[in-house]
């Protein structure tokens, strides 16, 4: 039941037990569904407001900053997600918005680019998981699991280095071995789709509580911006 999706962890369902109403496949989808819609709404207006020449930079913390607080209160606590879930995805729409529209003024075309091989990773991996192509064992979720938290180290040690003036070497580089790293990065950011997809079924099969299908969504919605951010980080180094 672990999941490389931080905010999922194996005794999520477990405690909240003893409620009448229990998850659905569907209704998880349908969460699915309006947190996008929510996450994208305010992408759009991010957008918009860049091209109409106002400084997002002032949205773009706020999304930041704000979806973070909400992800970790969500992730503290999975019955606030009903409230917390929309919030977050809504004020990560802010950062991704921004973030879109500067790159795609530097590089025409990225983000189309981004969003179809996001969309399209997916679907392919949620294909190959329900045909049971791909089976979540044991090793498959060790493996998945030690890297994502490699890779959230060495981003943390990054992100310390930065305040001295250095970065960690070829993280951020244009050539063969900075792309190379990220096309790793965003392998493992796809997997944890696949761990994300087999975290949800597990709840669905154990009858986790109904307020569970807007956490399984929040959580899923995590590895999508995750993912996201990773392809556009990969193409623009490739532009580069």
């Amino acid at each position: 039941m672990r999941s490389g999706n931080p905010v999922l962890k194996n005794n999520t369902f477990q405690r909240s037990s003893g409620q009448d109403q229990t998850m659905t496949l569907g209704g998880t989808v349908a969460k699915i569904t309006l947190l996008f819609l929510f996450l994208l709404g305010t992408a759009l207006y991010t957008w918009y407001q860049y091209s109409q020449g106002v400084n997002v930079t002032m949205m773009m913390l706020i999304g930041a900053i704000g979806g973070l607080i909400f992800a970790l209160i969500t992730a503290f606590f999975p019955k606030a997600a009903p409230v917390t879930a929309p919030i977050y995805a809504a004020l990560e729409g802010f950062f991704i918005g921004g973030i879109s529209a500067f790159l795609e003024g530097s590089y025409s075309g990225i983000v189309i680019q981004a969003v179809s091989l996001t969309l399209a990773v997916m679907g392919v991996l949620l294909f190959l998981y329900a045909t049971r192509v791909i089976k979540v064992t044991k090793n498959f979720r060790l493996m998945v699991v030690s890297a994502t938290l490699g890779i959230f180290v060495v981003y943390l040690i990054n992100f310390v280095m930065n305040f001295f003036g250095m970065q960690v070497p070829y993280l951020h580089s244009s050539g063969p071995i900075g792309i190379g790293i990220s096309i790793f990065i965003v392998a493992i950011a796809a997997l944890n789709l696949v761990l994300d997809f087999d975290f949800i079924e597990q709840g669905v099969n154990r009858g986790a509580p109904k307020h569970m299908e807007w956490y399984g969504a929040f959580g899923l919605i995590v590895t999508l911006v995750w993912l996201y951010i990773e392809i556009l980080r990969l193409l623009q180094k490739i532009r580069r």
